[in-house]
């Protein structure tokens, strides 16, 4: 099923700010909440799609790759990236600061993350880093969609603590916050006593506390790995775009979130074909006899040749097109097309005979450019330098 636009799954326009579109996504996190709508598959999806929205177009680089690409731009659609949508975990984690880090307690009466009651908070979870890969492509794989595959150096989840940090069963719960990960701080004001929520500064939000930390990743829960990830990219992407794949970035402490893995396309270039968007351009040289004879010649296609007529009488700076043999368009219908543009060789040096030749036609009115054909051939080069 494709992706809803996100614009439209959070009822804002394009021009939307960014205080429009936090608001927007605030007011449908309350509605769908699974608290408030227990066992309602059809509201937890349109909550996970909300937070899905929400986390692209909250961040300006992210919301400008969607804005050009779509969904490719920022998870590629289909084929791996961001395939499976937001867990949970995630989006409680990501999206608690629209709800002032207190999760949707207080709001509507639900309760907190997770489906935990009464209002509790959010323990902290660490989120890894992302990482970047750069794949060259040629125009084949970008005309039809390519599977690569990368092997990355990344932290990975323990496996001697299965991420958790701690030898054997040797967490308990933080005295300090009672495994809540915040603390209540009073202070005194020239208005009153006030009292200010922190994250507590014993367990760093976690809500618990390693006794005796694990001996392979000292207590980190994660280690140096290597692990091989498969991407599948879509036909139509273009130099500089930004395709992400959620979740294969480094592994986060204590069991966190992983981050990220962006992958930057690059393009190498054609033999003979330069690309212009979707369309691909081809600079063809003709011989004076076929420009003025006509005849056919053969073109380069992303697949192989192509034959082409040329007429008789073909003046320099005609373009012809050869409809549908472009560049596919990104997340959408159609292909660009081949652009000829031609121009005509004309020799350096003859021989005595072709100069005897060439000379028989000077004298030719046929040969003999006439004052619409000066003027056609100046507007249409005089057009190209503009």
């Amino acid at each position: 099923m494709a992706k809803r636009d996100y614009y439209e799954v959070l009822g804002v326009d394009k021009n939307a700010s960014a205080d429009e579109i936090k608001k927007a996504y605030r007011k449908i996190a309350i509605k769908y909440h699974p608290d408030k709508n227990p066992g309602d598959k059809d509201a937890e999806e349109k909550f996970k799609e909300a937070a899905e929205a929400y986390s692209v177009l909250k961040d300006p680089e992210k919301k400008a790759q969607y804005d050009q690409f779509g969904h490719a731009g920022v998870n590629g659609g289909a084929g791996g990236f961001g395939g499976g949508g937001m867990d949970m975990d995630d989006i409680f984690s990501m999206f608690g600061d629209i709800f002032g880090g207190r999760g949707f307690g207080g709001f509507g009466g639900f309760g907190g993350f997770g489906g935990g009651g009464g209002g509790g908070r959010q323990q902290q979870r660490f989120r890894g880093s992302d990482l970047r890969v750069k794949v060259k492509l040629n125009l084949n794989e970008i005309s039809e969609g390519v599977t690569k595959k990368f092997k990355l150096k990344k932290n990975v989840v323990c496996p001697h603590c299965n991420g958790s940090g701690a030898e054997g069963n040797s967490t308990e719960t933080c005295p300090e916050c009672n495994g809540t990960g915040r603390t209540m701080r009073t202070v005194r004001t020239p208005f009153g006593i006030m009292n200010s929520e922190t994250t507590c500064q014993r367990c760093n939000g976690e809500g618990k506390i390693i006794k005796n930390k694990c001996p392979h990743c000292n207590g980190e829960g994660v280690i140096p790995g290597e692990e091989v990830v498969e991407a599948n990219i879509p036909a139509g992407v273009q130099e500089g775009m930004a395709l992400t794949m959620r979740g294969k970035g480094n592994a986060g402490k204590h069991n966190g979130i992983p981050g990220d893995l962006q992958i930057i396309i690059e393009e190498e270039d054609h033999p003979t074909l330069i690309r212009q968007e979707n369309d691909l351009i081809f600079n063809l040289l003709l011989d004076i006899p076929t420009a003025t004879l006509g005849g056919t010649v053969e073109v380069p296609t992303i697949d192989g040749k192509a034959k082409v007529t040329i007429e008789p009488g073909t003046q320099p700076g005609k373009v012809m097109r050869l409809r549908g043999k472009g560049l596919p368009v990104l997340n959408g219908y159609g292909r660009g097309d081949i652009i000829i543009n031609i121009s005509i060789y004309i020799p350096e040096t003859l021989s005595k005979d072709e100069k005897k030749s060439i000379e028989k036609f000077r004298d030719s009115e046929n040969f003999r450019p006439s004052v619409g054909i000066k003027e056609k051939i100046f507007r249409r080069f005089k057009n190209f330098f503009d």
